[in-house]
């Protein structure tokens, strides 16, 4: 069945301009790659930490004053999970540092925002980073840059604001699901993981119905109003696949890595992320050459529309030649022009001018170019 739209391409889509590109400032250029410093922007005053802690039998969430407070859970044997939301205090991201004895550069990672996905393996720990889609009710979509810290008991999260994107995985601990209470760090990891491109799939599909409707609309319209919504919905593709392909990369090397942090159970739930990743970039390449069909598509309706237009201009011009020739010529003035005093001369023309311009119609007709 197909989909009503709206005349208006407006009404079809409204699109938020994003941020399209990465950039860097040139203060940045020569600082140690090891040195504490936030590169990118602020996006929250206050960090808030949050703990989860948690193992089959036991479960604690708190929410924490300082970082020196999550010491108390290193003497267990249970999964620590502890969300930083805010990666600008460089204090509060050296009490990190020395609380869970990470090299700096795990941390100066963290705090540059603007960089691409990719996953490291240091000595204790495993880095992570990926750029997070998230898509408010407004039908606007938010990028920000997540970073995990996978240790051997605690996977520290760190976003650049607080969000309710991993909510599903609190509340699977807080019921006791068995699986991901169960598990371990790199299960969680997983789990967060698995949203994060889950998401990307759920943004691509929301605007690749947009996409797919537009085939509908060039039917209908032909301003170049369409143009610009076309334009915009390549640029969000472009942005999407920017960030997809490192994402795809950092996924399939994770998967390759063969740490002791990973358990032997947790590498088809990996391979599952493979699968899904690649989807989402398939996906991507499929709207993208849609949108070039599309675009395709308009150019060859506007031609032609124009055609058409210059097809009726040439017939009516054609017919009009010879007329104007009668006219011309009996709308001289001399006094000895054949017919000119003979009583019926103006019935005698308009009726010629009508035959001529009857005759060629019908034969344009014949023709099929009418």
């Amino acid at each position: 069945m197909r989909r009503k739209l709206p005349l208006k391409i407006n009404e079809i889509v409204k699109t938020k301009k994003l941020t399209r590109f990465f950039t860097k400032s040139k203060e940045e250029i020569g600082i140690p790659p090891e040195e504490l410093i936030f590169r990118g922007e602020k996006r929250i005053d206050e960090v808030l930490l949050r703990v989860i802690d948690f193992d089959e039998n036991y479960y604690h969430e708190e929410t924490l004053d300082n970082v020196q407070e999550v010491s108390k859970y290193s003497k267990r044997d249970t999964v620590t999970w502890f969300n930083i939301d805010g990666v600008h205090d460089t204090k509060i991201m050296e009490d990190i540092a020395t609380e869970f004895n990470l090299d700096h550069l795990v941390l100066a990672d963290v705090m540059e925002t603007n960089a691409r996905p990719t996953v490291k393996e240091y000595e204790n720990c495993i880095f992570v980073s990926i750029k997070m889609p998230q898509k408010d009710p407004n039908s606007d979509v938010n990028f920000e840059n997540l970073s995990l810290v996978l240790t051997q008991t605690t996977l520290l999260s760190f976003q650049e604001y607080k969000g309710d994107l991993f909510e599903p995985i609190r509340e699977r601990i807080r019921k006791n699901k068995k699986r991901i209470r169960g598990g371990k760090t790199d299960y969680l990891l997983f789990s967060m993981l698995d949203i994060i491109i889950d998401n990307y799939l759920y943004v691509i599909s929301a605007l690749g119905e947009k996409i797919e409707a537009l085939e509908d609309a060039l039917m209908v319209n032909h301003n170049q109003e369409i143009i610009h919504v076309i334009n915009s919905y390549k640029r969000e593709l472009n942005f999407f696949r920017k960030n997809i392909k490192p994402a795809k990369e950092m996924i399939f090397s994770l998967a390759k890595l063969e740490s002791e942090l990973f358990n032997e159970s947790t590498d088809i739930h990996f391979k599952e992320l493979q699968d899904n990743i690649q989807h989402a970039g398939e996906a991507t390449d499929s709207y993208s050459e849609i949108l070039y069909d599309e675009l395709n598509i308009y150019h060859i309706t506007v031609s032609s529309k124009l055609n058409d237009i210059i097809k009726f201009l040439t017939v009516f011009s054609v017919i009009f030649i010879p007329l104007t020739f009668i006219v011309g010529v009996y709308g001289t003035n001399f006094d000895n022009l054949p017919e000119l005093h003979y009583k019926y001369s103006y019935f005698i023309m308009l009726g010629v001018i009508f035959l001529i311009a009857t005759g060629m119609l019908l034969y344009f007709k014949n023709k099929k170019w009418l």
